[in-house]
Parts: C-alpha cells; sequence; structure tokens
C-alpha cells in the first residue's frame, strides 16, 4: 500500500509486448496523472512502428513525457536520462502528487530510482579499439568476449546493443575487473518519492504469441518502408536495436524478408528473456500474468 504525505510513483515494468503501455494508460486514466516512458527505444521520434510506440490515440488518453523527445542523430546516456528526469519530477511535483513510469528499459528505470554505478572514466584507446573489432568483426565477436569475460553482465545486458557491449569490455580491459563488478552493491531505491512496483509476466507460451503477433504486425504497418527510411543512420546506436537490425540485413541483401521476421521474433523472445532477468532481481515488484483481468487486483494493491 502506498504510503499518504509522499508524492507518488507507480512504475510499470515487465518484457516487450506483455501489456505495460495499455495498464499504465488505464491507470493513468483512472488517478488523472501523467505517464513518464522508460523506454529508451521510444525516445526516437523517427522510430515508430519497430518501437511498438504507443500510436496517437493512445498519446491523446493520458499526457505522456519522453516519447518522441529525441532524434536518432542526438547523443544521449542513461546519465542525461537520469538528469532530466530528475528535473521533470521537481517541476511535475510542485502540483501533482501522482505520476507513472512505464517501461521495459532495467537500467535506465533503476537509474532514476538508484542513482547511477560508479565507474572508471572511459580510456579513448581502448574503446576505438573496440569499435574498429565492431566494424570489422561484428557484434558477434563482441558478445563473444563479454560473455567469457564478464558472464554475469552478459546475462543482463541488452545483447543487441553493441555500445553497452563496448563499454563492458572497455571497463574490463582498462581494470582487470568485470563491469559487473563495479555495479552497485546497495539495491536500495530513493526515499524522496513513495514507489510502488507493478510488474506484467504473461505465461511464456501467450508471451511469445503476442510477440510474434506484434512482429507480423509491425510488417503489415510499414516496418521495412520506416527502416529504409532510417538507412542513413544505420551504424547510429539508436538503430542497433531489435526490429531494425534485422530490416537492415534484409535490404543489404544477408537474409529474405521472411528470415528476417524470424529473427526479429527469435531475437525480440531472448530479450525480453534479459529483461526478466534484470527485473527478478527487484523483490519490491507485484506480479501478475495480466494487466486488464487483474486490474482490481492492481487497484487494491495501489490503494490511493
Amino acid at each position: 500500500m502506498l504510503k499518504i504525505n509522499k508524492k507518488k510513483l507507480i512504475v510499470i515494468v515487465g518484457p516487450t509486448a506483455s501489456g505495460k503501455t495499455s495498464l499504465s494508460i488505464k491507470l493513468a486514466k483512472k488517478f488523472g496523472c501523467s505517464i513518464i516512458s522508460a523506454d529508451s527505444r521510444q525516445f526516437y521520434k523517427e522510430m515508430n512502428i519497430g518501437t511498438a510506440k504507443p500510436n496517437a490515440f493512445e498519446l491523446g488518453e493520458a499526457p505522456h513525457f519522453f516519447i518522441n523527445n529525441l532524434s536518432v542523430v542526438d547523443s544521449y546516456s542513461v546519465g542525461k536520462y537520469i538528469e532530466e528526469v530528475n528535473g521533470f519530477f521537481e517541476e511535475y511535483y510542485k502540483i501533482n502528487d501522482l505520476l507513472i513510469m512505464v517501461g521495459g528499459s532495467g537500467l535506465f528505470i533503476d537509474g532514476v530510482l538508484k542513482g547511477l554505478d560508479d565507474f572508471p572514466m572511459s580510456d579513448d584507446k581502448v574503446r576505438n579499439k573496440l569499435n574498429l573489432d565492431f566494424n570489422s568483426n561484428g557484434i558477434k565477436s563482441l558478445r563473444e568476449k563479454l560473455k567469457l569475460l564478464d558472464p554475469d553482465y552478459y546475462k543482463i545486458v541488452d545483447l543487441n546493443n553493441p555500445r553497452r557491449i563496448i563499454r563492458a569490455l572497455e571497463v574490463y580491459y582498462s581494470t582487470k575487473k568485470p563491469y559487473s563488478s563495479f555495479l552497485k552493491r546497495d539495491n536500495s531505491y530513493r526515499t524522496d518519492i513513495n514507489i510502488k512496483f507493478i510488474g506484467i509476466n504473461p505465461e511464456r507460451e501467450k508471451l511469445n504469441i503476442r510477440i510474434e503477433n506484434r512482429a507480423d504486425n509491425m510488417i503489415s504497418d510499414g516496418l521495412v518502408e520506416e527502416v529504409k527510411k532510417l538507412y542513413q543512420y544505420k551504424d547510429l546506436n539508436a538503430l542497433n536495436t531489435v526490429g531494425y537490425s534485422e530490416i537492415f540485413k534484409y535490404i543489404d541483401g544477408e537474409l529474405s524478408i521472411e528470415e528476417a521476421i524470424d529473427q526479429i521474433k527469435s531475437n525480440t523472445r531472448k530479450y525480453s528473456k534479459r529483461q526478466m532477468t534484470w527485473f527478478r532481481k527487484n523483490k519490491e515488484i507485484i506480479w501478475y500474468s495480466d494487466g486488464e483481468s487483474y486490474f482490481k487486483d492492481i487497484l487494491e494493491e495501489i490503494k490511493l
């Protein structure tokens, strides 16, 4: 139950395609509050279909923030997100008591609610060497190195995000210590806001069906055309993500469209499992298999 006399934040988490967006909108309408996105792929205004971003109707159902706030050419980081969200909190909570945060980017959520880890300074020489490795041998080479050198971080990192893999390897080669050893051991959440975690995690079979249907719908909604318009930016970090990387390979003739769709489905399933590996560390999350069927239970759990 949420305590009174504190500003309140409902955090809705779970794997991709679990139904987080619809639950967040339903709760926002119920309580008359706003929604802040913690999905790092939905920040980019040029990426709509492949990120399963809320559509125009859904965005009109409740005030949304940190969606369509960036361009793919913008340089952005977890640290910048934390800074901007904290600034948003300061202004929002002056006149509001309740906010909903929703998303599947665990690193961004924990960054806001716990703070950043204390990592060593970057080493340009090491990073340049790793970038050369990536450009010459692809992301698979980096994944193999990370799996060998830091298996703990390998289990939770987004394996389709070369920037995060490169950063982890950079830390290892610079310090001879795994990236995971620098992660915060203090897992306590900030106390200036009253936080309630709600998790949506459908049964795996149902989730996989949703993932497959979503991928098929993305293709019919024009994902290939969206990716073609972004082809000139294919090497930017924002585009190194599931749903885009596979279509780039199709455009380049490396995959047939059928193979690309199959890879999108497979990579999304893998990504959803990594998301759950991250979120299961948080013992404060109250889990439900479905936000629609258990809406009354969720309201009872929140008890505003």
